[in-house]
């Protein structure tokens, strides 16, 4: 049988004591040592700084088996709805934990993003066998749907900036080319996720390129500007097609050749005029100075 302490058996203080210590004090037992969680500080933020999404390129059970094996992960999994009104994620690493997605990635100065970005796999082929690049599997509407919650929820906790919310061929854009120009970025921006030139600005930087467009080295320096990692040096080299083709399958994704254009420039610059102001003075007056100086 087991014996119950009346309270009155305890003195008053003792009882306030312990009240305070469950209270306002909650001590955690580790192996050899307490932890007292009582004093908590208001100095510190997420660690994450990115979205980034990616396709997985095959069907649900092989990412499932690649994404939980021993060399590659993300955060989470979107499946293919298998039936009507179906919302399943799968998680498959926790946001406080660092998942092996982004590799060899660079955004706005930063490096090494899978320690500073949340991975999202989508279930999709991507290019279609035998197609050629202008034929890409489509994202189902019910998989997008369940995408824009997800989104919305991980954006809202971590602070997440919509210039932030990216593909991986944007974080990689020589190695990579998810998620695809298949991807709905205007859709999401739609739905309040991820960034999006707005149409007045396209309209007047495409009547202001239409008789000068920017020169090259100008062209690489407002990517720079928006975040790629792009050295400014006047020629169309390979790693300046595939920063455009990366810009163009986000923002352009009807041409996305990798050719410096007046659209893909109005683009680029009502962008940098939305979300990046200090960044588009800066190019700018440099431009201005190139002038003066002609």
């Amino acid at each position: 049988m087991i014996r119950h302490r009346r309270l009155g058996a305890l003195p008053l203080s003792a009882l306030v004591l312990s009240a305070l210590l469950a209270g306002c004090a909650p001590l955690e037992s580790r192996d050899g040592y307490r932890v007292d969680h009582g004093h908590p500080s208001s100095a510190h933020d997420s660690r994450v700084s990115q979205l980034i999404i990616h396709y997985t390129h095959e069907d649900e059970a092989t990412s499932l088996s690649i994404l939980t094996g021993p060399r590659v992960s993300s955060h989470y999994l979107l499946p293919v709805p298998a039936r009507q009104g179906e919302q399943r994620v799968y998680q498959l690493v926790d946001e406080s934990r660092r998942a092996w997605h982004a590799g060899a990635s660079h955004w706005r100065g930063q490096s090494g993003l899978n320690a500073t970005s949340i991975g999202i796999e989508i279930v999709n082929a991507g290019p279609e066998p035998g197609a050629d690049q202008r034929r890409w599997a489509p994202y189902p509407d019910a998989q997008i749907d369940t995408l824009i919650a997800l989104l919305r929820d991980i954006a809202a906790r971590h602070d997440i900036a919509p210039d932030d919310i990216l593909g991986h061929a944007d974080v990689a854009p020589e190695r990579k080319v998810d998620p695809g120009p298949a991807f709905p970025w205007k859709r999401l921006h739609e739905a309040g996720i991820g960034a999006w030139p707005d149409a007045d600005e396209v309209a007047h930087y495409r009547r202001r390129f239409a008789t000068r467009p920017p020169d090259l080295a100008t062209f690489q320096q407002a990517l720079a500007e928006w975040g790629y990692a792009l050295p400014t040096k006047g020629k169309l080299d390979e790693r300046t097609r595939a920063v455009l083709r990366a810009f163009q399958m986000h923002f352009r994704p009807a041409d996305y050749r990798g050719r410096p254009d007046i659209e893909s420039a109005a683009r680029l610059w009502a962008l940098l005029a939305k979300y990046r102001p200090e960044a588009l003075a800066r190019l700018e007056s440099q431009e201005q100075a190139a002038e003066l100086s002609r």
